[in-house]
């Protein structure tokens, strides 16, 4: 029997299929489908840093709005009805998903600073979460601010959470770093159990009518995985931590790229968010016949299989690759045209 098991944070998953953070994990029945379609974990939707503050800003407000009022300062920050969730509903959300399912379930900050981040992540390990993940979700837009103060914040906050969390812990980079493999290695340092690559920085769009920026939302496609692949290929067998692709994963094809790069987990949430979460059935079953027809014993077994240490041509996930690309594509260009 093909063995679709792998380990991650510690844990032993039937499947690589992981649910990601999205809106998907707000509904506990979306949950146990997801468990029933063959999901191997889940991680919730992010309880987020503006949250943590909108409820002390809030209860502020209300202590101390007699003594005077400023009505810009008012209007900063969303009404605590405008999340999902506030903090402690998404404590209580833990609790309900930890006894409505079997498969670990991994709880999600979203921000950038320690604040109230030491307290609620202690919370949600009191919850009962299984893991927690960082989403450190950070714009640096001051031109005097240096890389390597970026780079601290979030070796800080990660150390910071660290130091007052006892459950396994993932942080969810993004690829804007200069020097990845040492970002990961510092991390890696810093005590994270897995590194989850790469967060989705979503870009504002312009309304030329109404001339303002306006958030914009678009769901991942597969040519999105490429740069995943190249970058968990480049760490794998350099990290004690397990690595986690997200971004561009919609299909069977795609999570076999991805733990033959070196990922213990595939992530899905775009493919969901389209297909509704039964789509996790039809990738099992595609993953299953795959391996099957290629003699594939187990997901461990090719695990890293195509990582950098491992192909023959390592140079294809460096610069050296790049002319050879060009070339490539000049000489289908000329076959084309004949």
């Amino acid at each position: 029997m093909i063995d679709l098991g792998t380990r991650y944070l510690g844990f032993e998953l039937r499947s690589p299929l992981v649910l990601s953070a999205s809106p998907l994990s707000e509904d506990l029945d979306t949950v146990r489908r997801a468990e029933d379609a063959g999901a191997g974990a889940v991680v919730l939707h992010s309880l987020f840093e503006e949250q943590l503050t909108v409820e002390s800003y809030d209860l502020d407000r209300h202590l101390s709005q007699h003594a005077y009022s400023v009505a810009e300062a008012l209007t900063y920050f969303p009404e605590p009805t405008a999340f999902a969730l506030g903090p402690d509903a998404y404590l209580e959300h833990i609790r309900r998903a930890k006894a409505a399912v079997e498969v670990p379930v991994i709880a999600s900050l979203n921000g950038v600073s320690t604040g109230g981040w030491i307290e609620y992540a202690r919370s949600i390990e009191q919850a009962g979460a299984d893991a927690l993940e960082l989403n450190v979700y950070f714009v640096p837009t001051d031109p005097l601010v240096p890389a390597s103060v970026v780079e601290r914040t979030y070796l800080d906050l990660v150390r910071d959470v660290r130091l007052h969390v006892g459950i396994p812990l993932a942080v969810k980079l993004s690829h804007f770093f200069s020097a990845i493999p040492n970002m990961a290695h510092e991390l890696d340092l810093a005590g994270v159990d897995g590194l989850v690559l790469f967060n989705r920085f979503y870009q504002p769009d312009i309304d030329l009518e109404a001339l303002e920026v306006v958030p914009n939302l678009t769901l991942s496609n597969p040519g999105e995985l490429r740069l995943r692949l190249r970058w968990v290929a480049i760490l794998f067998g350099h990290l004690r931590a397990d690595l986690a692709v997200t971004g561009g994963v919609h299909g069977a094809e795609d999570v076999l790229k991805a733990m033959m790069a070196g990922a213990s987990v595939a992530m899905l949430a775009s493919a969901l968010l389209r297909h509704g979460v039964d789509h996790l059935r039809a990738i099992t079953r595609d993953l299953l016949r795959w391996m099957e027809e290629h003699e594939y014993a187990s997901i461990r077994q090719m695990r890293g299989s195509m990582s950098q240490q491992h192909v023959a041509e390592p140079a294809a996930f460096e610069r050296a690759n790049y002319l050879k690309v060009l070339r490539s594509y000049a000489l289908r260009s000329r076959s084309g045209l004949r």
